[in-house]
């Protein structure tokens, strides 16, 4: 096993932090520490700032550092704090710096959304945010398109300890294993529902944005999973896809939308999406959140 903290930490659960807005659209500490709070409580393993969740592109470069910050600060060294990074190069420095001044244990790159990206460009951009911050890598990777030979450079490149898998795509996993070296974390980062199909092709630990709501019953999944219980691991899941069915409406639009939708009902109000992110949820979207905390035993508070 890698001997990096962070490497061993990631082989567990990786929470993705929403970020909470005041009425004003300004970045609101106060209903984060609840969701903190309940994830440590439960064992959730590593806690993430900027992640997708975070809705990490809908905040300014300013927004994403006060983010990291305040997340630190809830957190308090209790569980490794793992930093997104990304944008231009230069801001992803910055934001590389800024996080390892907040205290992250490492830094989780997003996969460039520039239209041009060379795989060797992309390799370029790893190496210089390693080099603005010194702190351990973890590469988020949604796009497998880059290919097998690709994504093992990556892999390769010093201070890179593990990948977060967010591509429908088993088999390429899987060779991106083979091809990789041997001390990279390969985590499930499609969230509960896709990981027991990971940890069948030999990854561990996955992503998670059910944890800002109901963080047992993401431990609990992992337990199944790590015990090899994949009948119990299925079984606690279906009591969870509904959650996820919503999220993933509308082209994954209402992906934040449905934890922010669910967190104002279990009464942690961390205010709305911003656009391009879907808000409100429709009335059925809405009824049937409902109806999923009503089922999971979650505190319901009735919307007005």
């Amino acid at each position: 096993m890698n001997p990096n903290p962070l490497a061993r930490a990631i082989t567990g659960i990786s929470g993705i932090l929403v970020a909470p807005f005041d009425r004003d659209d300004r970045l609101d500490a106060g209903p984060l520490g609840p969701i903190v709070d309940r994830a440590v409580t439960a064992g959730i393993h590593v806690l993430v700032a900027n992640g997708n969740t975070g809705e990490f592109y809908g905040l300014a470069l300013e927004e994403a550092e006060d983010f990291v910050r305040m997340a630190a600060q809830k957190i308090d060294g209790r569980v490794p704090l793992l930093a997104g990074i990304g944008r231009s190069v230069k801001d992803a420095e910055r934001l590389a710096r800024t996080s390892a001044e907040a205290g992250a244990a490492g830094l989780m790159i997003h996969q460039p959304p520039d239209p041009f990206a060379a795989p060797r460009g992309v390799s370029d951009y790893v190496k210089r945010v390693r080099d603005a911050a010194g702190l351990p890598i973890v590469i988020y990777l949604r796009n497998d398109a880059i290919g097998t030979a690709a994504i093992a450079e990556l892999c390769s490149i010093e201070g890179v300890v593990g990948v977060k898998w967010a591509t429908p795509n088993p088999m390429r996993l899987a060779e991106a294993m083979d091809a990789a070296p041997d001390h990279i974390v390969w985590v499930g980062g499609l969230a509960e529902v896709w990981a027991p199909v990971f940890y069948a092709v030999g990854a561990r630990g996955f992503t998670s944005g059910l944890i800002n709501v109901w963080p047992q019953r993401s431990m609990a999944i992992f337990e199944a999973l790590e015990a090899s219980d994949y009948a119990r691991a299925r079984d606690l899941i279906a009591g969870m896809r509904e959650f996820e069915a919503v999220r993933a409406e509308e082209m994954n639009g209402t992906n934040v939308t449905g934890v922010k939708a669910a967190l104002a009902l279990t009464g942690n109000d961390c205010g709305p999406c911003r656009p391009p992110s879907a808000w409100p949820l429709t009335a059925g979207q809405h009824k049937r959140l409902e109806a999923f905390l009503e089922r999971a035993g979650l505190s319901v508070r009735k919307a007005s």
